[in-house]
């Protein structure tokens, strides 16, 4: 594992998410961060404004595999077949970059400051310089903000999910604000935020009632309906063709015919050590997860090529001969649409069920903001670290994703809807605000550090028809904000 070593944000590729696809690498919601424009290009506030405020919601940075499970099973069925004979040249080499995956995820993070416990779910040496090079473009793009007069009196909120991934996020964030200015390190206020930052998986064990919402949503996740949809787009013809043609190049055709009727399971344990001795940690597989099918074990594939993306500094195996680049497309396609109805837009006959458990987290943008409108100066900047499953419904709830009728199945032809950028690694939601010397209060929004409109219903709060700033009052009253 390379050192890990403060990156300087600015030298970051602009837009990589676009340059994957037109690159022909589909990564869905594991592309790799990169801001979506250039700073240089941002319309520049009115004159006599001065920003007074920012504040952001990000997913945490690239991270690894989430757990055990699906690289086991799918090497139990490189296993197997290697053991009848079924493997093509190419194949042969699959199963030690398995290992090496496996490997790499026990070890994540160790011997890295800021990693608390290595291991499975970390973020990646990539994720900490996405984070980093983040906070440092905040800095660029609002150093009068943090060297005002009395920024030295005033707070900055840092909030995590509490998930590890996500606080570690936070840390590389606020490390990069504190070495690039570091009078503010006794300003920053830490604390953790499951309710707004984590309501998607709020249970009564551990958060007493959980609001209406969440359950709705919840209810919807194990609905018969959204498992209906998911079969028939793992039933469509076109990824069934991909999967047979991933497959063939890699096992021999009599062998990939028993998959049915085998299937492979995330069974057995791995023991690691760390290059220096100092580290084991032994691993057991869930027994949960199973490859029943060419589909299961090309999405599962497709699974391992997206995290390699995330994992350039830990991971040396490449999964990117394994896929055809149409062939990858399809499986980003299908996973995208599994996305869009499981935490995106969704279907439009059923509402909002797939962001209301948001409206708590985007009440927090407004009264934020309130408090700034009104005067009230005690943040000077509040920042907050979650997850792709928090970032696709609050910009389903700004208005920013546009629904499908249940008669029409998602697809890249019927839809702009994209994970890798709605929320790739680190996708964030900025909104900086600036005043004039009458208290008048303007916001400007930043998606991925692309100047982004709200919803249209919202034009006529723009100062001007083309501008990214809105008169902030006028805005509130339009997303019906307004406390009665």
């Amino acid at each position: 594992m390379k050192p890990f070593r403060l990156a300087a944000g600015a030298a970051l590729c602009l837009s990589l998410s676009h340059a994957y696809a037109h690159g022909e690498q589909f990564y869905q919601t594991k592309t790799p961060y990169a801001p979506q424009q250039d700073s240089a290009s941002y319309e520049a506030p009115p004159a006599g404004y001065q920003p007074v405020f920012t504040q952001m919601l990000a997913r945490h940075g690239s991270r690894g595999l989430s757990s055990f499970k699906t690289e086991l099973a799918l090497y139990n069925l490189w296993l197997a077949a290697k053991q009848q004979d079924a493997l093509s040249p190419l194949a042969g080499q699959l199963g030690p970059a398995l290992e090496e995956m496996m490997k790499a995820n026990a070890l994540l993070g160790y011997n890295v400051p800021g990693i608390a416990k290595p291991g499975y779910g970390n973020e990646t040496v990539q994720g900490a310089e996405e984070h980093t090079g983040l906070a440092l473009r905040l800095y660029a793009r609002l150093p009068a903000l943090f060297q005002a007069p009395d920024a030295g009196a005033r707070r900055i909120v840092v909030l995590s999910s509490g998930r590890d991934r996500a606080a570690d996020s936070a840390y590389f964030f606020s490390r990069a604000l504190v070495v690039k200015q570091p009078n503010l390190a006794p300003l920053i206020d830490s604390g953790m935020d499951r309710a707004t930052l984590y309501f998607h998986k709020l249970n009564t064990r551990q958060d007493g009632q959980v609001p209406e919402a969440t359950l709705a949503y919840q209810r919807w996740v194990e609905s018969d309906e959204l498992l209906a949809r998911e079969t028939a787009i793992h039933q469509n013809p076109r990824l069934q063709a991909a999967a047979l043609t991933t497959l063939t190049a890699l096992f021999k055709p009599a062998f990939i015919a028993t998959l049915s009727t085998t299937g492979f399971a995330s069974t057995g344990s791995r023991t690691y050590t760390s290059a220096d001795g100092k580290f084991t940690t032994t691993l057991t597989g869930d027994d949960q997860t199973r490859i029943s099918s060419a589909t299961d074990a090309a999405l599962a594939l497709y699974d391992m090529y997206a995290t390699a993306a995330d994992m350039r500094h830990e991971l040396k195996a490449d999964f990117d001969k394994y896929l055809r680049p149409h062939e990858a497309r399809i499986y980003a396609e299908t996973e995208d649409a599994i996305a869009f109805y499981e935490k995106g837009p969704g279907i439009t006959e059923n509402g909002d069920v797939t962001w209301r458990m948001a409206a708590p987290l985007l009440a927090d943008f407004f009264n934020e903001a309130d408090a700034i409108d009104q005067g009230k100066r005690e943040h000077l900047a509040k920042l907050r670290f979650a997850h792709a499953e928090i970032v696709m419904p609050l910009a389903s709830a700004l208005g920013l994703g546009k629904q499908l009728p249940r008669a029409t199945t998602y697809s890249y032809q019927n839809s702009s809807w994209r994970g890798e950028q709605i929320a790739p690694m680190a996708a964030n939601i900025q909104w900086d605000l600036y005043q004039n010397a009458a208290g008048r209060t303007l916001v400007r929004m930043l998606y991925n550090e692309r100047e982004t409109a709200f919803k249209p219903a919202c034009d006529h709060a723009r100062i001007a028809a083309a501008s990214h700033f809105y008169d902030y009052r006028q805005l509130k009253a339009c997303y019906k904000q307004n406390k009665d």
